[in-house]
């Protein structure tokens, strides 16, 4: 929408304080060289991180480091946070004009971005798939930092959006095995519909080469460890945030030569980080969209006016959601 003045106003939401959020509106600067204005026809809310921040538990220590590449504010608020947008380029260069988008961008309507933090979307892949760029992207630099090899074991604990993604992308390895698990038995569903077999963690395989850890929880962590195989490694990719972990270091890890590797998407992968950049892998997750089972993330969606009763039903478990889709008004 445009003032009397021809100033762009959008509307975006912000986290104001610990547990709540509004919409806010805001005045667009003008749009410089080098810079496109989007106009945004879905977001997704990333749950696990999004509910973090939205409770208000980024511990001061890694505020920075955890800040989304477009964050406006600081934790714990108010503060501007969201990275998973799709939109069409309405104004900038004659070749980007009319283009779909993906953008690191917080939930808003209308913004500005310079060129190099937008990534045009493939033909084939639909622009609602498309939020789950950010949550493909996770999983790529996970597998980028295990590399996994031929005729491995696998297993990956916790079948939510990561651990989901990164189980969906392991399923089309030249594997021995791979298995997806859960507490929840009606995970296995899920896991049908991603193609890939699923157990209870009582009933995991054991002697894994690699275990990826998704479940956020501490229990998670040692079932990890005891069906990881000797000297193999546990990959973990959950951000626990201001809580404390407490795991049997005299257990398997210590007897069996274990070894835990953190794996965070804010950087590329050791392993590609000389031969890869952010906008190669996120082009690549892009392009990994076009299969249609990522479609099985996609657990609802709401209207963007919505968007802060949404977060308080995530936040309090009354909207069950692996990815939620937020539909603003130019998707209709």
């Amino acid at each position: 929408m445009t003032t009397a003045n021809d100033e762009l106003q959008a509307t975006a939401y912000w986290t104001t304080d610990v547990g709540q959020g509004e919409l806010r509106t805001e005045t667009l600067p003008a749009l410089g060289a080098g810079e496109a204005l989007v106009r945004t026809l879905y977001s997704g809310i990333s749950r696990g991180t999004e509910m973090v921040v939205h409770a208000g538990q980024v511990p001061p220590r890694v505020a920075e480091a955890m800040s989304a590449p477009r964050q406006d504010g600081s934790f714990p608020g108010p503060v501007k946070f969201g990275y998973l947008s799709v939109g069409i380029v309405e104004q900038g260069p004659a070749d980007w004009v009319g283009q779909r988008v993906f953008c690191l961008n917080p939930h808003q309507d209308l913004y500005i971005a310079p060129l190099s933090a937008l990534i045009r979307i493939p033909d084939a892949v639909p622009s609602r798939r498309a939020v789950l760029t950010g949550t493909v992207e996770t999983a790529v630099n996970a597998l980028w930092e295990g590399g996994p090899r031929l005729g491995d074991r696998v297993a990956v604990v916790g079948a939510g959006l990561v651990g989901g993604m990164v189980a969906t992308l392991l399923r089309t390895f030249p594997l021995e095995r791979l298995q997806l698990l859960d507490v929840n038995p009606a995970k296995e569903d899920f896991a049908e519909a991603l193609g890939v077999d699923f157990a209870h963690p009582d009933d995991a395989l054991s002697d894994n080469d690699m275990v990826f850890h998704c479940s956020a929880r501490q229990e998670g962590l040692e079932r990890a460890l005891q069906i990881a195989g000797d000297d193999s490694d546990v990959i973990e990719m959950s951000w626990y945030a201001n809580r404390s972990v407490t795991i049997p270091l005299g257990e398997d890890f210590h007897a069996r030569r274990l070894s835990i590797r953190a794996s965070q998407v804010g950087m590329v992968a050791t392993a590609r980080r000389f031969r890869r950049t952010t906008t190669d892998r996120l082009n690549l997750s892009l392009n990994l969209l076009k299969d249609p089972v990522f479609d099985a993330f996609l657990t609802g969606t709401s209207a963007f006016n919505d968007l802060p009763d949404v977060v308080q039903r995530l936040a309090n478990g009354k909207l069950p959601a692996l990815c939620h889709v937020i539909e603003y008004p130019a998707a209709g």
